[in-house]
Parts: structure tokens; C-alpha cells; sequence
């Protein structure tokens, strides 16, 4: 077959462009295609392959653009970005990626055993600061915070700074297994910026750079001596920071020596505290996947407690499951005035072994207006394990040596625990009239006076007599007994208050202080549920209150006090009033805990004073 010399010349030309200088864009640089990605983490663009062209990237975000055939980028801040590869003005190939913020929770590794932590800025961290400014006062409260690790640049942002954190992202701090001290992170979208402030803070609170590393590693050392490490990572900052060593006693000849070689050992092993951050920093920047957001116990737990400015996370070291919890969440929620934590404790066994305390007694029939209250509802063996430790524990051990250390007969008073039968009830009440007689005619002393009532179920009233007996005659005190047919009397005087102590077959009640007689009994247990909530103070249930608006409103109500002037008694309750104004305002304070299937629940509650208008 004859080929024409205008076929071999247009074969000849088609070989060549296949072949020579433009034969690279027969392969498109990658673009990967549109996609969503995390504020902070590193995106690869175009091909490892040898035959992939060096282009020029453009992230569409202000950045520098990039030269190469494979480069990664890591976009600062959320938005929607058009990534292109361009040669000579001529674009080769585009994506569009969409950046979001990286969650807090996937910031922190999946094996912290601890995490406290905010899950973005807006809108959490300046309700929790007004709260504890009105708690603390507000330079007291910002001191407090300015001292946090990164905080202060938080307070920054409130105060309308250039802004260097990402008020979408979080801060937060968290332990590891295996490293004692805390890892602080904060979410910045200014890194470098971020990163030199947190220097600057550092420096000016006695901390002293002592190396920088690369990608921006800052080492510390603080006037301890202990040392600290910056670094960012992904678009946070982490802080490690190790616990400073306590304070330990003259060790003698042979323990120096002994301190000496273990130190000498772990020198030559390269165990010694800066080998600890850098082994933290290591795991961090070296962390994949999800982090601790999506660890199945706490995908478990979030759903048991309502959203809040502040979360806890904590589970049980590995290995420890002696008290059989696997783990816990709370949540913090803060208003103006309030502040409501709420939490659950999930357990791989029932609580109290399923079984709960009898109901309070005592509530259902004691005067109103008291200024603390105290219910206790669980079984005698689990109140046992509450006070002194589970038998055979470590804790039940210390207790009982430490009781006996204290004039204690730890035997006996394990015998009185087991007497009782798991219900507990202490009422407070305030007395102000007796209060300001006091203070005019007794002592002149602003003394607390009033009424604290006690009240505890017993299966058996020996132990207790026995006890209560030889602990009076111990402490040299005189006292009073008086055996009548159905119960048996102690009484006795603390200080210059007369107390009663009364013990029959199936009840202990101590009466102490004031007579209350002028208050009518009634349900109180009904009214503490009614403004605490329908589960308070309720069998099974461990409930407390402290109602300092209560105590605000006796000390102000009196107008008139036997023996006293009319023209002396409204100087002692502006005094008072004036003392009580050096408090922090709080109204109230609640908790309560309980058992419930699969766990327990716990509630806290704290309400400030009204601001005077």
C-alpha cells in the first residue's frame, strides 16, 4: 500500500503534539470534584502521579495561590470557595468547596477521659459571663477567667477586638489517658494571630518562651519550673499543660538516692515532661476521623440531657470499673439571673442494687419557712458504702483509720450506720428575733440563731443510744438522760443552745436551738416539690436546698424585739442588711439526685437575687 507524503506529513504532526511540550495537558490536573470540608483541615488537590501537571491553584480565598502537580490547603474560615487550576490565565480544571466549622467535639481525641467545653462561642460564653460577674462582681470574675488557659482571648472577642478566635467553633479543655494535666483548645481563624497573643498573655503571667519548633510549636516554662507547649493544629490552638508536682516531704539519705536513679532512668529513657507534651501534641496533630464526637457512650448519653451553654464529658478510667459507672454528661444552661445544670450517670449495673430508701417523714408534717433542707432516701447498706466506702475498698479503709485517728470507734459507728434505715431529713430555720436579742442583750455577737431539726428512721435503737452516749461522755460534755416508756431523752446544750435528743424503737430526732412553736406544722415536703420540681425530696431521691432570700427576708422582717429600743433595732438591720450585701447575690441554691433505670440523674440549680431596679 502507497502512503501520500500529505498523509506521512499530517502523522508526523499529530505524533509530535502527542509527544512533545504540550503533551501534559493531555492529563487535566484533578480538582476533586465539589465538596465539604472543615474549617482548618488540610484538603488535597491535584494527582501524586508522574505524569500530572504542575499547575497553578487559586483556593478562592484570598490565600497566596500555589504552584505544584499535588498541594493540600486548609481553608481558615467557613464559607463557599471556587478552588481553580489555571495555567497561563487558562483554567484547567474547578471545584467548589463548601467549608464548615469544625465541631469542638471533633477536635478533641477519642480517648479523653475528661472534657469540659463550650460548643461554639456565640451565644454561650457571654451568658456565662454575666452570670458569674454578678456572682463574683465583674473584676473578680474576669481575673478568674483571664487566668484560664486561652480564655483571655475569648474576652477579647467580647470586648469587640480584632477578632482572631471563630465564634462558631469552641473552646474547651480535656484530659488523656496517661498524661497528668490539661489540654486546652480554642477555635481561631487567625492562627498565627491567635498564636502570638497566647504569647504575649503568657509571657506577661510569668511564663517564659524557652523554644519554638516548627509549624509554629511554642515551649513555655513556668515559674514552677513545670513547662508548657503551643501549638496549632487544624484550626485550633491546644495548650498542654502538665499538673505542677506537689510539694512532697524531706525525703531521707536512702529515698534521695532511690529519687536519684529513677530520675537518672528516665532521663536515659526519654521520659521526662517535655517527652510527655510532644508524645500529647503527637497524638493530636496526628488524630483521624471523628474524634470524640461520634465515641458510642457518648452518642449514648446525649440524649439523656437537654442542650446547654456548657457540656461535661467524663468516663471512667480504663480498668476502673469498681463502682461500675461507665461514664457521664451534664449540661450547664445559664440565663441573666440563673443557672441550671443537668446530668446523667450511666452505670453497667442498677443503682442500690434496685432497691430504694423509704420517704422522709419529717417533711410531711414540719413547719414552713425553713432556710435549708437536707433528704437522704436510700438503702442503709448503700448509705454505709456513701459515708465510708464500699467494704474492702481502699476509701473504706482510710475512713475507718482516719475515724479512729479522731477519737472515732470506727466498729461502732459502722454498727450505727447499719441501725439506720436509709431516710435522713435536716431542716434549717432562722430565728431573727433571737438573733437580734442576742446581739443587743446576749453575747453582742452577730451569731447565727434558730432551730435545726433531724430526723433519721432506725431499725434498731441500740447502736444508737450506745453511740450517742459514748460519744457525749468522750468529749466531756455534760448531758442529761431521761428514760421514759417509749423513748429515750438526751439532752444537753451546744453552743448555749439547748439540744434534744430524742431515740425511740424506729426514729431519731434531734432538736436543737429556738422553740418553733409559733410556726404551724404542715406538708412541707409538698411546697419544696412544688417550687423545686414534682421529683424532688420524693423516696429514693437525695434532694437539698439553701434559700438565702429566706434568710434576707427574717432578718429584715422584725419591727419590734423584747428589751430592745425601737431607735437601736433599725441600725442593726441596716448593718446586717449592709453584711449581707458583701455576699453574692444568691437567692437560692438546689440539687437533687436520683436513681433511674440505666443510671441516675442529677440537678442543680442556682438563682440570683433580683437586681433593685
Amino acid at each position: 500500500m502507497r502512503v501520500s507524503p500529505r498523509a506521512l506529513t499530517i502523522l508526523l504532526m499529530v505524533a509530535v503534539a502527542l509527544v512533545g511540550p504540550g503533551c501534559r495537558r493531555a492529563v487535566k490536573p484533578e480538582a476533586g470534584g465539589d465538596r465539604t470540608v472543615e474549617a482548618g483541615v488540610p484538603v488535597g488537590f491535584g494527582s501524586e502521579a508522574k505524569d500530572a501537571p504542575e499547575v497553578t491553584w487559586d483556593f478562592g480565598d484570598g490565600s497566596p495561590p500555589q504552584q505544584g502537580a499535588r498541594v493540600f490547603h486548609a481553608f481558615e474560615r467557613a464559607g463557599s470557595y471556587p478552588v481553580r487550576a489555571t495555567e497561563k490565565g487558562e483554567v484547567l480544571a474547578s471545584a467548589t468547596v463548601t467549608v464548615v466549622f469544625r465541631p469542638v467535639l471533633r477536635a478533641i481525641p477519642a480517648d479523653a477521659e475528661v472534657a469540659i467545653f463550650f460548643p461554639q462561642l456565640r451565644g454561650n460564653v457571654e451568658p456565662l459571663v454575666g452570670f458569674f460577674s454578678r456572682m463574683l462582681g465583674q473584676a473578680q470574675a474576669r481575673q478568674a477567667l483571664e487566668e484560664a488557659p486561652l480564655l483571655s482571648l475569648v474576652l477579647r472577642e467580647l470586648r469587640g477586638e480584632p477578632r482572631l478566635v471563630d465564634p462558631e467553633e469552641g473552646v474547651g479543655f480535656f484530659s488523656l489517658p496517661g498524661f497528668e494535666g490539661t489540654v486546652a483548645l480554642l477555635g481561631v481563624t487567625d492562627t498565627q494571630g491567635a498564636l502570638e497573643a497566647v504569647v504575649q498573655e503568657l509571657e506577661s503571667g510569668g511564663a517564659r518562651v524557652v523554644g519554638r519548633g516548627p509549624e509554629g510549636t511554642v515551649r513555655f516554662q513556668r515559674e514552677s519550673g513545670t513547662s508548657m507547649l503551643l501549638f496549632p493544629d487544624r484550626g485550633y490552638l491546644y495548650l498542654v499543660v502538665p499538673d505542677s508536682p506537689e510539694e512532697e516531704e524531706p525525703e531521707g539519705p536512702e529515698e534521695e538516692q532511690a529519687s536519684g536513679r529513677i530520675e537518672k532512668v528516665l532521663a536515659q529513657e526519654g521520659g521526662t515532661e517535655a517527652a510527655d507534651e510532644e508524645a500529647i501534641r503527637a497524638r493530636i496533630v496526628g488524630m483521624s476521623g471523628p474524634g470524640l464526637s461520634e465515641l458510642p457512650l457518648l452518642t449514648e448519653l446525649r440524649p439523656k440531657v437537654g442542650a446547654g451553654n456548657v457540656h461535661l464529658f467524663a468516663r471512667a478510667a480504663e480498668g476502673d470499673t469498681s463502682e461500675g459507672i461507665r461514664g457521664l454528661w451534664a449540661a450547664l444552661k445559664v440565663e441573666e439571673d440563673s443557672a441550671d445544670l443537668e446530668g446523667w450517670v450511666a452505670l453497667d449495673k442498677s443503682l442500690f442494687a434496685g432497691k430504694s430508701g423509704p420517704g422522709s417523714e419529717l417533711l410531711g408534717k414540719a413547719p414552713a419557712g425553713p432556710i435549708g433542707a437536707l433528704m437522704v432516701s436510700m438503702p442503709p447498706e448503700e448509705l454505709s458504702k456513701l459515708v465510708f466506702g464500699a467494704p474492702g475498698s481502699e476509701r473504706r479503709e482510710r475512713t475507718m483509720l482516719r475515724l479512729k485517728d479522731q477519737g472515732f470507734d470506727a466498729a461502732g459507728a459502722d454498727s450505727l450506720v447499719s441501725a439506720l434505715r436509709g431516710d435522713l431529713t435536716m431542716l434549717a430555720y432562722f430565728d431573727a428575733v433571737a438573733f437580734y436579742r442576742n446581739f443587743f442583750l446576749g453575747n453582742r455577737r452577730p451569731e447565727p440563731r434558730g432551730t435545726l431539726l433531724f430526723q433519721a428512721g432506725l431499725v434498731r435503737s441500740e447502736p444508737v443510744v450506745e453511740w450517742l452516749t459514748g460519744r457525749l461522755k468522750s468529749r466531756g460534755q455534760p448531758f442529761e438522760v431521761v428514760k421514759g416508756q417509749d423513748a429515750t431523752r438526751l439532752r444537753t446544750r451546744v453552743m448555749e443552745q439547748p439540744v434534744e435528743i430524742s431515740i425511740t424503737a424506729d426514729r431519731l430526732m434531734v432538736t436543737g436551738g429556738e422553740s418553733l412553736g409559733a410556726r404551724a406544722p404542715g406538708d412541707l415536703g409538698g411546697t419544696l416539690r412544688e417550687r423545686f420540681g414534682a421529683q424532688s425530696f420524693e423516696p429514693g431521691h437525695l434532694s437539698a436546698m439553701v434559700d438565702v432570700g429566706r434568710l434576707r427576708a427574717e432578718l429584715d422582717a422584725p419591727q419590734e424585739v423584747p428589751g430592745v429600743s425601737p431607735q437601736q433595732l433599725p441600725v442593726a438591720r441596716s448593718l446586717v442588711g449592709t453584711m449581707m450585701d458583701q455576699l453574692p447575690p444568691v437567692e437560692s441554691i438546689f440539687i437533687d439526685f436520683a436513681p433511674e433505670e440505666g443510671g441516675g440523674r442529677f440537678r442543680a440549680r442556682t438563682v440570683l437575687r433580683p437586681r433593685t431596679r
